[in-house]
């Protein structure tokens, strides 16, 4: 038997909203084919650098981010240098999205906002698909948007300038966090652009002595988000718009 959860089971909060409400995917779909999901799904807890799969892993859950929570999909080199392909938070879900689980990661996927999630067996999953055809319909949509950002990121990463991607990242940072304040390490923010940590300092310090953003120990506040976003590359518009028209019912 598949093991579902890999991450620390957390008992449920009373505060703790509803999983149609915690995450956007999951409040999209239909009345009838979330009551066949419920039953299966478990909140789990993840902790900043907790990791979800590597490369080569057969890929058996599913992880709905709930609320901040976000985790990032990273290619790594050889020499364990790794880069960002893609940010996934309570818009969408992370693992089996097209197959049915049982074929290799391409990279890894790492906690990097903490918070909860919603854990399901991808057999489960695969399972729902199959028994309606709008579930099936609305995650090869999600798909179609989560390929979008990772070509759009190749892009980015070969054209524009740092400041320009430290923009965008926090940008869509923001997007999913649904607060100014985001649980940023600048460490964090250096491995999810491929680059050291004195240029990551060099541009938020920069973006800071412009009153755009407030850098705390471990958080980065939002300032000036219409400033933020004349700094920000167009890629970020092109992804958010893209996501829009593909999956209007689910809200970034």
């Amino acid at each position: 038997m598949n093991k579902v959860i890999s991450a620390p089971v957390q008992k449920p909060d009373a505060n703790e909203p509803h999983p149609r409400l915690a995450n956007r995917l999951l409040g999209a779909l239909g009345a009838r084919d979330f009551a066949v999901l419920e039953p299966h799904l478990e909140r789990v807890t993840l902790p900043r650098g907790k990791v979800l799969f590597e490369p080569g892993d057969d890929v058996h859950t599913t992880y709905f981010p709930c609320q901040r929570t976000m985790v990032s999909l990273l290619i790594v080199t050889r020499d364990g240098r790794e880069v960002e392909a893609a940010t996934i938070g309570r818009e969408g879900a992370v693992g089996g999205i097209v197959s049915e689980g049982h074929k290799p990661a391409f990279g890894r996927a790492v906690a990097q906002v903490p918070g909860s999630a919603f854990a399901i067996a991808t057999s489960h999953l695969e399972t729902a698909k199959l028994g309606s055809s709008r579930f099936g319909d609305l995650f090869s949509r999600y798909a179609d948007a989560l390929l979008a950002q990772m070509m759009q990121g190749v892009a980015c990463n070969a054209l524009h300038s740092v400041e320009e991607r430290c923009a965008r990242w926090l940008l869509a940072t923001h997007d999913r966090a649904g607060d100014h304040i985001i649980q940023l390490t600048q460490e964090s923010l250096a491995e999810m652009l491929g680059v050291q940590r004195t240029t990551v300092s060099a541009v938020t310090s920069a973006l800071a002595a412009r009153g755009l953003i407030k850098t705390l120990r471990g958080r980065v506040e939002i300032l000036d988000r219409k400033g933020l976003e004349r700094v920000a590359c167009e890629c970020y518009e092109a992804v958010d718009d893209h996501f829009a028209r593909v999956l209007p019912e689910v809200d970034i």
